[in-house]
């Protein structure tokens, strides 16, 4: 997921361009259009719903754990309101400092409204969706037409002035999120596969699992060439027919990332008997430190590629920009992987478990304690604790 995030992200940066469909720059090569093609079918637009969907799964699985441990439910409800307006904060800071594309505010916010509806009916979750999802909608059509214009990519405003306008920005943008719910729908996926179990117990749903994963592949491609094609600049479309496009190809995200959820639970299926060790240790480490490593990311990029640091955003196109994403998830596993072995956390997870449950939250938060892998650690339990 973090690879992904990082990816679809770095693009972002570029500046100092004319941008067309996907928000990509027009004067690509012949790389960038192929790099721009595959990023837009594979990630662009399913890193975000993966992540919500992850998102609400360790909601629910943070109130099934408190609960097995014998806390009120509105105990449980109130770790996740503090640890939303935390959330909020965190992601305020991290859009004023480095970046406006922040996702933590926009989560923590959804979470505050979300808690109310962990223990609810099944009914009652999807009588929430319905709203959500048409918000939701309604966003990707705005964003669709605002695509079909070409817009010139600027640099933006010195760092001072905008550390004020990103942060403003983003603090309004988490209250608009908590009045029109558009993301409830995806918390709410979430919600119902920490039911189901598929990502707790994936050997037990493999042929589900499966059958979701392959249907949205098929789904994704379908649904999502033809808009890629348009970004790769290897087709023109008149423009109500690129805004249908767009939308298609948002509205298919949201499947396609709950296809690579069961993708990754039918991998840990396979890997139940290998434990943590090589690429799963590494994975599963820098899943434990998500949090971390998804600041770290921000960390590089923001210095390296904006206007105001080394300004590398207006002299590379996007498939450099690309291999600069993948180059820094690289770092960031090495970094996770060395505090792994030192038995630590990572620091922002640490911050984040004081501020929402208080120092007696766990006794030494700084150190890990050993402990055997079992099968379900190989599986994305292990990025709800980031």
């Amino acid at each position: 997921m973090l690879l992904f995030i990082a990816v679809a992200n770095v693009e972002c940066y570029l500046y100092g361009r004319t941008a067309g469909y996907g928000y990509r720059p027009v004067d690509g090569g012949t790389l960038d259009r192929l790099a721009d093609l595959v990023v837009t079918v594979f990630v662009s637009e399913r890193s975000y719903p993966m992540f919500a969907i992850l998102f609400g799964y360790g909601m629910a699985v943070m109130v099934r754990r408190m609960t097995a441990r014998g806390a009120e439910p509105r105990r449980a409800r109130g770790a996740l309101a503090r640890r939303g307006a935390w959330l909020i904060v965190f992601g305020v800071v991290h859009a004023a400092l480095l970046w406006d594309g922040d996702i933590l505010a926009v989560y923590g916010a959804t979470c505050l409204v979300a808690l109310s509806l962990v223990h609810r009916r099944r009914a009652v979750l999807l009588r929430w969706s319905v709203p959500s999802a048409l918000v939701l909608t309604a966003n990707h059509v705005i964003n669709a037409i605002e695509q079909s214009k070409p817009w010139e990519r600027e640099a933006g405003p010195d760092y001072l002035a905008g550390v004020l306008d990103r942060g403003v920005g983003h603090l309004l943008f988490a209250v608009e999120v908590v009045l029109v719910i558009p993301y409830i729908f995806l918390l709410v996926i979430g919600f119902l596969v920490a039911r189901a179990g598929w990502l707790d117990r994936p050997q037990d749903h493999v042929a589900t699992l499966r059958r979701v994963a392959v249907t949205a592949m098929v789904v994704n491609l379908v649904g999502g060439l033809p808009h890629a094609l348009t970004v790769a600049r290897l087709y023109e479309p008149p423009r109500p027919v690129g805004i249908a496009l767009v939308i298609v190809h948002h509205l298919v995200g949201v499947f396609t990332g709950l296809g690579y959820l069961c993708l990754f639970a039918l991998l840990a299926a396979r890997l139940r008997r290998v434990g943590r060790s090589g690429v799963v240790a590494g994975v599963a480490a820098v899943g434990e430190r998500s949090l971390t490593c998804y600041l770290l990311q921000s960390m590089v990029f923001a210095p390296l590629l904006s206007a105001w640091g080394f300004g590398l955003g207006a002299r590379i196109g996007t498939a450099q920009a690309y291999a600069i994403g993948v180059a820094v998830w690289l770092a960031t596993v090495l970094v996770a992987v060395g505090l792994a072995r030192a038995g630590r956390r990572g620091p922002f997870e640490v911050l984040l478990r004081r501020l929402t449950y208080g120092r007696s939250g766990h006794s030494h938060p700084l150190r890990l304690k050993p402990r055997n892998i079992s099968a379900q650690a190989v599986n994305m339990t292990a990025s709800t604790e980031g």
